[in-house]
């Protein structure tokens, strides 16, 4: 489940963390982390994607679920984007593999 298209080898800089391709879903009635979407793992935030309010809505969630701290989390491409690739430090594979193994209809 962790092929390719949501988990990537750690970028030079990034030793320790895990880079994860994220499909945020702004406006979520139930916000939340799991499944996936085209290979990319999905977060469901209640925030508005309105000046960047869901990006940083989602670098947060995303933070909580890998237990590490908000400002660890760095986001690498797609501030504008739906579709958005991040940098976990610290970030268990694992915990990846879980989160993608669940239904992401929240």
């Amino acid at each position: 489940m962790t092929d390719g298209a949501a988990v990537k080898q750690p970028a030079r800089g990034t030793l320790g963390a895990v880079r994860i391709t994220i499909r945020v879903r702004p406006g979520a009635s139930h916000p939340g982390v799991g499944g996936q979407h085209d290979g990319a793992l999905v977060v469901r935030v209640s925030a508005r994607a309105v000046g960047g309010q869901a990006t940083a809505a989602a670098l947060a969630a995303v933070a909580a679920a890998f237990g590490v701290r908000p400002r660890d989390v760095r986001l690498v491409t797609g501030a504008a984007s739906r579709t958005k690739i991040v940098d976990v430090p610290g970030g268990d594979p694992a915990v990846l593999a879980r989160l993608l193994a669940q239904d992401s209809r929240g």
